[in-house]
């Protein structure tokens, strides 16, 4: 089969496609066809060597896939050949024609849902839940600011909130990414790359937002002190470097910033968000957003993409 083979970490062009054998299910692992592959930033930090935690090389990157059951290991209890599924993760990476996934990482995907949509859930629409409902805890009527709201996991956070009857306040720096929000169900967007963005926050929110979900901690957090309501919350899931932070801007709003990175879930709360997901897909309130599909052997340029262009919904590589 082919695969992207990552021999050492480095620029996107470390990347290659390769033949590589097809893997063989053992135990509960599941073999998948794969039809789509979901192209996350997360990815790109891997691939540089530039992360806490880095993949044993040689490896073929990739968690998110969306395609159909081939085959199973003889401890499958969940999954039959033919089943139209989602990844959570991948043993063997999904950037390739097939991949090994444990039964415990698939999810089901509903008939109304492409694969091309399929293989652009589980990082963002995963993310965004256990950012709003397992970490900040939102509830009806209370308003969001959602900083990025035109990316993968803003897309889905501005769909989940709107299902959850919250007040979404967007943000983003084109004029596309704003209409996108604005279409995905922003009830306000607002351009974070102009100066003074924050008083139109606070213009339309006098008492501040109870929830924010950021995406890029470093160039924002102590500013969202600023717009923050009394005892608001702040979860952080995506950030670039550091940054000089006054602990008193929490003391002074009884406020709570908490992390989240979306491997640290159990199974339980992953159970939970698939639950979720999967009544979204069907009943239509969730709908990934593709912004462009390319074949597999550019995942170089998807990587370039993903880092140096302003998302628009998800990038997707093809088999």
């Amino acid at each position: 089969m082919k695969a992207i083979v990552v021999h050492e970490f480095g620029a996107p062009e470390v990347m290659r496609l390769e033949d590589v054998p097809v893997p063989e299910p053992q135990g509960t692992e599941v073999l998948i066809r794969v039809r789509a592959v979901g192209v996350n930033p997360v990815e790109t930090y891997l691939r540089s060597g530039n992360y806490p935690s880095v993949p044993a090389l040689p490896y073929t990157p990739g968690k998110d896939a969306a395609g159909v059951v081939e085959s199973a290991g003889n401890g499958v209890t969940k999954w039959k050949a033919g089943d139209r599924v989602y990844t959570a993760n991948s043993v063997s990476g999904t950037y390739a024609e097939y991949t090994l996934v444990d039964e415990r990482d698939l999810g089901k995907l509903p008939e109304n849902v492409s694969f091309e949509e399929g293989a652009g859930i589980w990082t963002p629409y995963a993310t965004s839940y256990r950012a709003l409902f397992q970490k900040l805890n939102v509830t009806k009527r209370e308003t969001v600011l959602i900083h990025g709201a035109s990316g993968g996991v803003g897309i889905a956070a501005v769909q989940w909130s709107k299902n959850a009857a919250l007040t979404v306040i967007g943000t983003a720096s084109s004029k596309q990414g704003q209409e996108l929000a604005r279409e995905q169900g922003a009830d306000i967007i607002f351009d974070h790359s102009a100066e003074g963005y924050l008083n139109e926050i606070k213009e339309f929110a006098p008492g501040g937002v109870n929830a924010i979900v950021e995406m890029l901690a470093n160039v924002n957090l102590a500013k969202d002190f600023d717009v923050l309501a009394m005892r608001g919350r702040i979860c952080v899931v995506g950030n670039r470097g550091s940054l000089d932070f006054n602990p008193r801007l929490l003391m002074g709003k009884d406020a709570t910033v908490t992390g989240m990175a979306l491997y640290n879930s159990t199974y339980d709360e992953r159970d939970e968000i698939h639950a979720a997901v999967f009544d979204g897909l069907s009943h239509g309130y969730l709908k990934p957003i593709v912004s462009r599909s390319m074949p597999l052997v550019q995942a170089p340029q998807a990587h370039h993409e993903i880092i140096e262009s302003k998302a628009l919904g998800k990038i997707v590589l093809i088999p």
